[in-house]
């Protein structure tokens, strides 16, 4: 049976190790190249830091974001390729029964091809989340932003986790609808809509989140540009930086408390008074027609907000990792009940 399966899958298992092998060749190169320029421009920097990191980042932004979309649609093509037709394309041949009629049982057939070809998914999956985690490791540490939707999905163990899922979703999906096509249909509609659900609705609830409450007076002010673009902290910083949207008397003052990695998880918070009172525009000043900006930084206004530590990253990524496996087990367990009660 371990054989049979290899002889079926060996064609995509074969070309998946020749895209990964060059990926990894690329990677390698381009990824000495990044931290060559980052050890000459970033972490020797004596001069002005800022222009640096913001141009070593701009030079590989791009190829950052097809990097990392590469390694988010991974798990997705797995299902799709993989997952789906691994059942259902046996069901709709009718090759299943000539198997069954040779001495292999439905819980043996079913656990080999899960086994042989999900592991086989998931250590693909696991060895290009590796490079690129490694390969993207100088850009993260200028950026700051790995609890962002996109760059935690895309970084770390949690893929290994969701092309597990992934795959035994389109398994359970070809053994129920049985046929390849809209098999593969289903776990695409099924896979994105979990994809989008979890960062927004699930991830900021892992832990509870911590609460700041920080004086306006301790924040360096940051006002938006008329062209719609913030203002940069200062060269150094590492505290807090407050963001405030418009200018002058129409200043919209909802402020965000940003602190190097973590994951603000509340709506920015509004900016209050001693007695727990939203304050708006140039409310609070003494004189109504003071820069908000400068008067702000001197009075007894602050802010509330819920936001996740950056130390908890790491938290973060084994406990998803851990449900998208645990849901890998409960779809796998399905399969199996569904295989062993009902007939095919």
């Amino acid at each position: 049976m371990i054989w049979l399966t290899w002889r079926q899958y060996r064609v995509q298992t074969l070309a998946a190790l020749a895209v990964l092998a060059a990926l990894a060749i690329f990677l390698v190169v381009t990824g000495l190249q990044m931290r060559d320029l980052y050890d000459s421009t970033v972490a020797d920097c004596r001069g002005d830091c800022e222009r640096a990191r913001n141009a070593l980042v701009v030079e590989y932004r791009t190829l950052t974001y097809y990097v990392t979309s590469l390694l988010l649609a991974t798990p997705g093509i797995i299902g799709l390729f993989w997952g789906a037709p691994l059942i259902a394309r046996e069901l709709e041949t009718g090759t299943h029964r000539l198997i069954w009629n040779q001495s292999i049982t439905r819980g043996h057939w079913l656990l080999v091809k899960l086994a042989g070809v999900g592991l086989t998914a998931v250590a693909v999956t696991g060895l290009l989340s590796l490079l690129v985690t490694w390969w993207a490791h100088p850009i993260d540490q200028v950026n700051l932003d790995r609890f962002t939707a996109l760059m935690f999905s895309g970084r770390a163990i949690v893929p290994l986790g969701y092309a597990a899922f992934a795959f035994t979703l389109g398994a359970c999906a070809g053994l129920l609808i049985r046929r390849t096509v809209p098999a593969m249909a289903a776990t695409l509609v099924a896979f994105l809509a979990v994809q989008i659900l979890v960062p927004f609705a699930i991830r900021p609830h892992y832990m509870t989140p911590e609460r700041a409450d920080v004086a306006l007076s301790s924040l360096v002010m940051a006002p938006t540009g008329s062209d719609g673009s913030s203002g940069a902290p200062a060269e150094g910083w590492n505290g807090n930086h407050v963001q405030l949207m418009g200018s002058g008397d129409d200043t919209h003052l909802r402020v965000g408390v940003l602190k190097p990695g973590v994951w603000v998880v509340s709506d920015p918070g509004a900016v209050l008074d001693p007695a727990g009172h939203e304050v708006r525009g140039a409310k609070g000043c003494a004189d109504p027609k003071a820069d908000p900006f400068g008067c702000f930084a001197t009075s007894d206004l602050h802010i509330e907000v819920d936001y996740q530590p950056a130390d908890r990253y790491w938290t973060f990524q084994w406990i998803e990792t851990g449900i998208f496996l645990a849901l890998s087990g409960l779809l796998a367990g399905f399969c199996s009940w569904w295989l062993r009660r009902r007939a095919v």
